[in-house]
């Protein structure tokens, strides 16, 4: 206690999930009120690739809800990156030195968005030292607030988060993406795909990746598969995966760090059988 008897403040990696949550929450419902409003498209790396005004607005908005509370901390947003695996690789790179690190994207699941294709979300991960410690993922469209805490477990809804209980592909629910890299990543995609189909009781592909993996760490998906993405993509929902007592590593079945782009996050259950099948199929992305 200091000379007042007041108790100094200390922050606690309760208040990051706390400023992790409420900026979620603003930001999300500010992407939902704009719904249907969006009149100006730029084109990132390719022609399905979009970005909005309200991607770069929400950014924005978390970025100074995050800094209000936490100056000295560092961010990495999809909307401060230039397009491309190599830029996206070279900020990271960079923003791997800082000891907090949050990583954001505002709108994953822009092309839902832009269509009116209620499945998208803010996605919200706080690394410490390279490894996620906070990860907070929002769909405005259901009003589902997926949160975890490293050592303490997930939550949706407030109630714990637990995987599925399918123990094969072949009684397993997957998901996939199709990703913007029509000559690289689109094919290698394809490739597990057409492998996969035959052999799971089906695939669906919401064409959210951070919503993806928190259906998985739900139970609601018995794991998803993807080449292509990126930090910000990924960082919240491997936090998730592995507090719901899922797995999640690359696509050749190396652990998960914030340099995957590719790749598989299950129940843990199906974890190898993926993994060999992906190979097996050579839709790896390696």
């Amino acid at each position: 206690m200091n000379q007042e008897g007041k108790v100094p403040y200390v922050v606690t990696s309760k208040s990051f999930t706390a400023v992790a949550i409420n900026a979620a929450s603003k930001a999300g419902e500010w992407i939902k009120s704009k719904l249907g409003t969006v009149k100006q498209l730029d084109t990132k790396s390719g022609a399905p690739d979009l970005v909005t005004e309200v991607d770069k607005g929400a950014e924005q908005m978390i970025r100074k809800l995050i800094f209000t509370h936490f100056p000295d901390h560092a961010l990495l947003g999809e909307e401060g990156v230039e397009p491309g695996p190599e830029a996206s690789k070279k900020a990271l790179e960079q923003a791997l030195d800082e000891e907090y690190l949050w990583i954001v994207d505002p709108v994953d699941g822009t092309t839902n968005y832009v269509h009116g294709y209620p499945f998208f979300s803010v996605s919200i991960a706080l690394a410490h030292k390279g490894e996620v410690i906070v990860g907070v993922i929002y769909d405005p469209s259901r009003d589902e607030m997926f949160v975890a805490e490293k050592g303490k477990g997930a939550y949706v809804h407030g109630k714990r988060m637990s995987v599925s209980q399918q123990e094969t592909l072949n009684e397993s629910l997957l998901a996939t993406g199709f990703p913007v890299g029509r000559d690289t990543t689109l094919p290698q995609n394809m490739a597990g795909l057409n492998y996969l189909a035959p052999r799971v009781r089906n695939i669906r592909s919401g064409g959210s990746a951070a919503l993806h993996l928190a259906y998985v760490a739900s139970g609601r998906l018995t794991g998803y598969w993807e080449v292509g993405l990126n930090a910000w993509d990924l960082a919240a929902g491997s936090l998730m995966i592995t507090e719901s007592g899922g797995s999640i590593t690359d696509t050749l079945g190396n652990p998960y760090h914030l340099g995957v782009r590719h790749v598989v996050a299950t129940n843990g259950l199906i974890q190898q059988e993926l993994v060999g099948a992906l190979k097996e199929a050579k839709g790896t992305g390696e």
